[in-house]
């Protein structure tokens, strides 16, 4: 599996099954996305144009927008609700291939554990948002992160050189983990390589 992230919420992840494109962000949010080539396209935050410019992905690519399990050429998706409350709608995903199974969290809420922990359990690669403003905390990323337990946790939703939005750097939350993971262009990965202990992977924007 390779994983590459794309800015904001996006993703790129690549297994044997096929491609899943996640929340595809606009250009207004200072990463410019090519039409990107899928077989999925998850999306967490429908309503929100912040995370779901639906033109940055072709045509073709199987659109996912709901609760519910799915199968896609061999890909294997989860939606979960995922409750604010401010009443604003999130979805998680649960995306497995290659016996790999990775949870994005979406845009969740900003100050508690109030994710669905439960649901999200025994996955092995957990991308969650850490900057705040619009989503968790920092404290709270970390403590959700612990929470679920995964073996790989990839922090989204921060800010970089490209993010027009006013979320908190990185470094805040990694000041809360205290872990200090050198940046990488991309995340390559195999079941029989996961981690025993929960790792940090932070990845640089393909902007």
């Amino acid at each position: 599996m390779e994983i590459t992230w794309l800015g904001r919420t996006c993703f790129r992840i690549k297994g044997r099954e096929g491609v899943v494109i996640t929340d595809p962000c606009p250009p207004e949010s200072g990463y410019k996305l090519t039409k990107l080539d899928g077989d999925v396209v998850t999306m967490s935050r429908r309503d929100d144009p912040a995370f779901s410019y639906r033109q940055a992905v072709r045509a073709e690519a199987k659109l996912l927008d709901t609760p519910g399990e799915f199968e896609v050429g061999g890909i294997l998706v989860t939606g979960v609700a995922l409750k604010r409350t401010d009443g604003v709608r999130n979805l998680a995903f649960v995306i497995e291939m290659d016996g790999i199974k990775v949870a994005h969290l979406g845009i969740p809420q900003g100050v508690g554990p109030q994710v669905a922990v439960d649901d999200l359990k025994g996955v092995d690669i957990l991308l969650l948002p850490v900057g705040g403003t619009n989503s968790l905390t920092p404290a709270a990323a970390a403590d959700i992160m612990n929470a679920i337990d995964a073996r790989v946790a990839i922090p989204m939703n921060y800010k970089t050189a490209f993010e027009t939005a006013d979320v908190d750097p990185l470094e805040r939350f990694l000041k809360e983990t205290g872990a200090k993971p050198e940046p990488q262009a991309k995340f390559q990965i195999t079941r029989s390589q996961l981690p025993a202990e929960l790792t940090m992977v932070v990845l640089d924007p393909k902007a």
